[in-house]
């Protein structure tokens, strides 16, 4: 639809014309089982590794430490259950209130199967305090998970610290990276990360493949039993064309990411004062200076979001994550920062990407103010 303004890119993302190539080359041409030995299958085994290390290049990480996988939700499965089962004595994960659900459940799921989770708060403005991660690390803790990016607000977490904190106490630190890689600049040395989720269809690759970065010599249990694929940790023949979607669409964030980065935010701060301009009482989420340039979570006091979108079919934006958007619960983000009932009802996220242009945000502006204004 041409008349569409697409504002949801942390729900998902178009996958790119080159990234599009690539895949139906592998879906077509190339499309042999990495498994076998004859030319066709050489081919697609070729492919399979250089799209591992085109996605081990835009984080600081060796090709053999990325397993591929089917998204950001099976990624963090593997990330949390996997280390859980490989544990012998310790029992104590810490995670915070404002994560993905993929990481939620898995905790419940591991509090019932006798595990000991601790959730931490967030603040007014919803980011972990380190120092509240450094209390809880136990003798018997064995893993932190904390989001890089979230999902709903995008505010970026301060995950370099806390696995800093998590090296020094000889447990073993995973991020949800989901949000983050490919928009911002990301490199598992500098976040002390031992293991890292990435979900392709955040980042302009097809939708069905992801990835978790597994630091060289940390042991998990896998959750399917199969073959050998995947260093045995995710058997079942390997999605080559997805694979080397995700690859390439890896290279071409690394070529752009700053230049797009700073070209999303200008666009997101011309949103943000054009909205402030249209209804003045507009209450902000997150420190601007603190959360993915492309991100912009705001609430209109007094009004429901959902209805004022629904005034607006040619505008896509969300009221909270896409993963749970149907439902007029409160965002539980929101709840964790103790944003009010009537406050989190009336909040709209915006997330921008390659394909948003200031005609857009001008577009978008101009359908506020007329539906406001009614």
């Amino acid at each position: 639809m041409k008349s569409t303004i697409y504002l949801d890119y942390n729900a998902t993302t178009p996958v790119l014309p080159e990234v599009k190539e690539v895949v139906v080359f592998y879906l077509t041409e190339a499309f042999g089982n990495p498994s076998c030995n004859h030319i066709i299958g050489k081919q697609a085994k070729e492919g399979l590794e250089r799209a591992r290390a085109e996605l081990a290049s835009l984080i600081e990480a060796e090709p053999p430490e990325i397993i591929f996988v089917s998204g950001g939700t099976e990624a963090n499965n593997l990330a949390i259950l996997g280390s859980a089962l490989a544990q012998d004595k310790k029992k104590h994960i810490i995670t915070t209130q404002i994560e993905h659900p993929s990481v939620l459940n898995p905790m419940i799921r591991l509090l019932e199967m006798g595990f000991d989770v601790t959730f931490l708060p967030v603040d007014s403005q919803g980011y972990v305090d380190p120092d509240e991660v450094q209390k809880a690390i136990r003798p018997d803790t064995f893993l932190v998970s904390v989001m890089l990016v979230n999902n709903e607000i995008g505010t970026i977490q301060p995950v370099s610290e806390i696995g800093r904190l998590c090296c020094e106490k000889d447990v073993m630190f995973h991020t949800d990276a989901a949000q983050a890689v490919g928009k911002m600049p990301v490199s598992v040395k500098d976040l002390n990360c031992d293991l890292m989720t990435i979900a392709g269809h955040k980042m302009y690759a097809p939708k069905g493949i992801g990835a978790l970065f597994l630091r060289k010599g940390l042991g998990l249990k896998p959750l399917f039993s199969g073959a050998s694929q995947e260093g045995g940790l995710r058997p079942g023949t390997e999605p080559v064309a997805l694979a080397c979607g995700l690859g390439k669409a890896a290279s071409m964030a690394k070529r752009d990411l700053l230049a797009e980065a700073q070209r999303e935010f200008k666009l997101r701060e011309k949103l943000y004062e054009g909205l402030k301009e249209i209804y003045p009482d507009l209450i902000r989420h997150g420190i601007p200076e603190k959360t993915l340039a492309n991100t912009l979570s705001v609430s209109f006091p007094g009004l429901n979001a959902s209805q004022i979108l629904e005034r607006m079919p040619e505008l896509c934006a969300s009221t909270g994550a896409a993963c749970h958007d149907r439902a007029q619960a409160i965002s539980h983000v929101l709840s964790a920062m103790g944003v009010s009932k009537e406050i989190a009802l009336g909040t709209i996220r915006f997330s921008l990407g390659r394909n948003t242009t200031a005609q857009d945000i001008e577009k978008a502006l101009a359908l506020f103010k007329r539906t406001l204004a009614g």
